[in-house]
């Protein structure tokens, strides 16, 4: 080869970008789990040096942002501006269960880190919060909702992905019969319905959920109305 030509083809490292990295940690989160995940790892799956990705990001909290942004997606927090609160905050939790389903070893990790830095995140966040005001929430319970609603969420989205047969008691079943009677029950209203048991454990407790956040918004109000009548008297 003459001096001067350069050969063509595909580079010896990939092109780098903060969408790459991104990426590469999710898929890398999703491999080795929360603990296994380190910047270093992430440098030698991308095939680059760990100063590389300091020119596209500025650290582990600055990637695990990203990665927050691109877990949390796909969960459309838009109903918020056309459903009234109850019925937005359904299909939330749903869209909500089934993006951290798809990417369970990220949930103790996400759940452990500030929000900042996930802009996209945030945004979800605050049309969940102008939703939820709008519906009649007290501003200084809105927070409180929400995290309430996550907590159940997370704890569903990794019911989802736990094997089958978790509360199979197996040989200890003559020692409960009543709880592997429930067993066998629960089995055979998901066989019938064909759906996942762990979908309609979720179904029912969502919905017993939801029912009493509305209990409990109609006492709020109900007690912020007689305060200021008190007040006014």
């Amino acid at each position: 080869m003459s001096a001067g030509t350069r050969r063509t083809g595909r580079p010896s490292t990939p092109v780098l970008d903060r969408e790459v990295i991104m990426r590469g940690a999710l898929d890398l989160i999703d491999e080795v789990g929360a603990k296994g995940f380190s910047v270093a790892l992430l440098a030698r799956r991308l095939r680059v040096r760990p100063s590389s990705l300091y020119n596209h990001v500025r650290g582990r909290d600055d990637i695990l942002a990203g990665v927050r942004e691109l877990v949390a997606d796909p969960i459309d927090a838009g109903v918020f501006d056309t459903l009234p609160w109850d019925e937005a905050l359904v299909s939330w939790a749903r869209l909500y269960r089934a993006a951290f389903a798809a990417h369970p070893q990220t949930i103790s990790l996400l759940a452990t880190i500030p929000v900042w830095g996930a802009h996209r995140t945030l945004r979800m966040y605050e049309s969940v919060v102008a939703g939820l005001e709008r519906g009649g929430w007290p501003t200084a319970s809105v927070i409180p909702v929400m995290v309430g609603v996550e907590s159940f969420v997370l704890g569903s989205a990794l019911d989802l992905v736990a094997p089958p047969a978790m509360f199979d008691p197996g040989p200890d079943s003559p020692q409960v019969p009543r709880f592997s009677a429930a067993v066998h029950a629960r089995d055979e209203a998901s066989a019938a319905q064909r759906r996942p048991a762990a979908d309609l454990a979720f179904e029912i407790a969502l919905g017993a959920l939801v029912d009493g956040l509305r209990t409990r918004l109609a006492t709020e109000l109900a007690t912020q109305t007689r305060r200021t009548d008190a007040a006014s008297d």
